[in-house]
């Protein structure tokens, strides 16, 4: 019994490690999402803890041209979190330099630090209160809209359930 204990417990702490796969960037979808290839499939990566403005938002689209403008075409460590709902894996990219993707868009006022799922990351936190103090990117506008509120608002327009 103590065992199969012990086993489980390895089994579990090993699930929760991240999956880390060594990638290159071949397209950028918007300021949080990007595709790589794995084994000639394509992979839809959301990165953890952020969130940038939806199309059809301000700063939608200079986000996404910072993603692409750092990212694409380049070989980059995908730390696999967890796999959202849409089949995305949730991870935090690391670039060649060492630096973080994740981690640069709320640094650079490109993303809003993702409360909801992230809520211990308190290196986003403070990021985000420097970006915003400091006016960079999106927080140069004086009510920006977080996107998660913009999706409610659209989804409530058009009478579809969360």
């Amino acid at each position: 019994m103590w065992a199969l204990v012990v086993l489980a417990a390895v089994w579990a702490w090993h699930e929760q490690r991240p999956r880390i796969l060594e990638e290159t960037v071949v397209e950028v979808l918007d300021g949080d999402s990007l595709v790589v290839v794995l084994d000639g499939e394509r992979r839809q990566i959301r990165l953890y803890g952020v969130d940038s403005p939806e199309r059809g938002q301000p700063y939608a689209d200079r986000a996404r041209e910072f993603t692409r403008s750092t990212a694409l075409d380049q070989r980059v460590k995908v730390s696999v979190r967890d796999e959202d709902l849409y089949g995305r894996w949730v991870s935090e990219v690391t670039l060649p330099d060492g630096r973080v993707l994740n981690e640069l868009l709320v640094q650079e006022g490109w993303a809003w630090w993702y409360r909801r799922h992230a809520k211990t990351d308190r290196a986003l936190a403070r990021w985000e209160g420097q970006a915003r103090r400091e006016g960079r990117g999106l927080w140069a506008d004086p009510s920006p809209v977080p996107p998660w509120d913009y999706r409610a608002s659209r989804r409530e327009a058009s009478g579809a359930r969360p």
